[in-house]
């Protein structure tokens, strides 16, 4: 077996003891860094996310997966040089204003990192105007992102999306999601996209960054 394809493994089931060591040993091997992160740890989570999909692993398997990925990124780094990691491009996530439940949103974060992404999290309870002011800063930015799991929040998560609409800033697809959240709700708010679970928000994000 490569080392390559010891990474994936290790990544797919969440060895993160091992990931620095098996990381290490490809650079040492001559392993491409880029193909170390994308055939080793990005198509592994591809993989997880596959899996979480079809209900064969749940949130806690993703979850060690993901910081197995993110330890094993750590590794990888040093190697990278501007064009590894954040070479999907920039992603603004946050939830909507009056939520303060991070779970589902850190769930997310970490699967649009693992699909290659620059997440900046803005962390829970977020002001429209904290969203706008983060994207003029962040003129490049390719997917912005807005969540709540409260029923009470969803007008909010309204308010977001339209004042980001209507803000005149561009170059971006802006999706939405989160428990109350469906797709039908979605096409109401305008949204760019929605997605269901972590997995799918990482899917997604990467098919409308492309």
């Amino acid at each position: 077996m490569s080392k390559i394809q010891e990474i994936f493994q290790a990544v797919e089931t969440g060895k993160s003891k091992a990931i620095e060591e098996l990381v290490n040993a490809a650079l040492a091997a001559g392993d491409d860094p880029m193909k170390i992160l994308n055939e080793g740890m990005i198509a592994a989570m591809g993989s997880v996310g596959d899996k979480f999909q079809k209900a064969e692993i749940f949130v806690p398997e993703m979850l060690v997966a993901a910081k197995t990925m993110k330890k094993g990124v750590e590794a990888l780094k040093p190697k990278l040089g501007s064009g590894g990691v954040g070479s999907q491009g920039k992603c603004i996530i946050g939830t909507a204003d009056g939520d303060l439940h991070d779970i589902g949103k850190n769930l997310v974060t970490l699967m649009i990192e693992s699909a290659g992404f620059e997440v900046i999290d803005l962390g829970v309870d977020v002001k429209v105007e904290t969203f706008i002011d983060t994207i003029k800063k962040n003129p490049d930015v390719k997917i912005v992102g807005v969540s709540c799991l409260l029923t009470t929040v969803m007008p909010a998560l309204k308010d977001t999306v339209q004042k980001i609409k209507g803000s005149g800033l561009g170059g971006f697809k802006l999706i939405v999601g989160g428990a109350p959240i469906t797709q039908d709700f979605a096409n109401q708010l305008g949204a760019d996209g929605y997605a269901a679970d972590a997995a799918g928000a990482a899917v997604l994000a990467k098919k409308l960054a492309s």
